[in-house]
């Protein structure tokens, strides 16, 4: 019994070694066909990635300005002050950090950035930068340079780009944003075909999103002084009055700091510079893949073949 075991585990281990044998010998066999499509892959991987043009990357660090970002409003002993006149002005509790890192973001920001700087041409009608000349190079199907006009299509429809379109494309293609949880800095980068364009628009998104939250705190503030001064006159008790009076003082300082802090809500830790190295594409590892999927799909082209060749004779029968 025991020699019957032991000669089904030898027969069982040699039916195991003769499949291993002719699964090389399969791919002895099929070596050609694995080397073109190896081959034709890698070419295929090689003229992909050389049609791909350089992409840059430009990148500003950023920290908060404030640990409570921008204007505190009516916090702390003030907006005590406030409830106990029964005024509800609102809470200055948001971190403003936050909230410009999302408006940042945002579609109504972008598309005013975007039209405010006239980036629509160089987001949706230029296929590269010419380094020699240092200018852009526009899709002339699109496009007419000479008349800085966009062109339309056989239907009569404009080529210009709606501003779904531009948001669209700024940030799917160009916007990055990160974070970093220890230190609560901000990277903000763009990615561009243009070394200039990537290291200009990171610094003027800085600028902008400063100027925007600047602007919002300042029209916010303006407008609780006009009602504090409205609810001023219409009372005649001293001690309401000292109140409002000092609401107001702090309001009009909130406004008075505010336009003397150009860096509002995000203070530049590292500025952008021009990249001299690009960011993408990563063409050694394009034609890596290439080659691998090649030699992948080469085997298993092999194997089916085998598959297939195997299986006739008992068609057959």
């Amino acid at each position: 019994m025991n020699q019957r075991v032991k000669f089904e585990e030898q027969t069982q281990y040699t039916d195991d070694e003769i499949d291993l044998r002719q699964l090389f010998a399969t791919l002895w066999a099929g070596k050609w066909i694995v080397i073109a499509f190896t081959v034709l892959f890698a070419a295929g991987g090689v003229a992909f990635a050389l049609m791909k043009p350089d992409i840059y990357q430009a990148s500003v660090l950023v920290a908060p300005a404030n640990e409570e970002g921008g204007a505190k409003g009516l916090s702390g002993q003030l907006g005590g002050l406030a409830s106990l006149a029964g005024i509800n002005l609102g809470g200055g509790g948001s971190n403003q950090t936050v909230i410009a890192k999302e408006v940042l973001q945002s579609r109504a920001f972008l598309t005013d950035f975007i039209r405010r700087h006239q980036l629509s041409v160089p987001l949706k009608a230029t296929k590269g930068w010419n380094k020699e000349k240092q200018q852009w190079q526009y899709n002339s199907e699109i496009y007419n340079p000479e008349t800085q006009n966009w062109l339309s299509n056989e239907k009569g429809n404009s080529f210009a780009p709606t501003d779904w379109d531009l948001v669209k494309a700024f940030k799917g293609n160009h916007l990055g944003v990160s974070e970093n949880k220890d230190t609560g800095m901000l990277t903000i980068s763009i990615r561009n075909l243009s070394p200039v364009a990537a290291k200009e628009w990171a610094g003027l998104l800085v600028a902008d999103i400063n100027e925007h939250m600047r602007r919002e705190d300042v029209g916010t503030s303006e407008a609780r002084i006009a009602y504090l001064e409205g609810k001023l006159g219409e009372t005649g008790i001293a001690g309401m009055q000292q109140v409002f009076y000092q609401l107001i003082e702090s309001e009009t300082r909130t406004v008075m700091l505010a336009n003397a802090q150009p860096e509002y809500v995000f203070k530049t830790v590292d500025p952008a510079v021009v990249p001299q190295e690009k960011s993408e594409p990563k063409r050694a590892l394009i034609v890596l893949l290439a080659v691998m999927l090649g030699g992948m799909l080469g085997i298993f082209v092999v194997f089916v073949r085998a598959f297939i060749k195997t299986d006739k004779p008992e068609e057959k029968l």
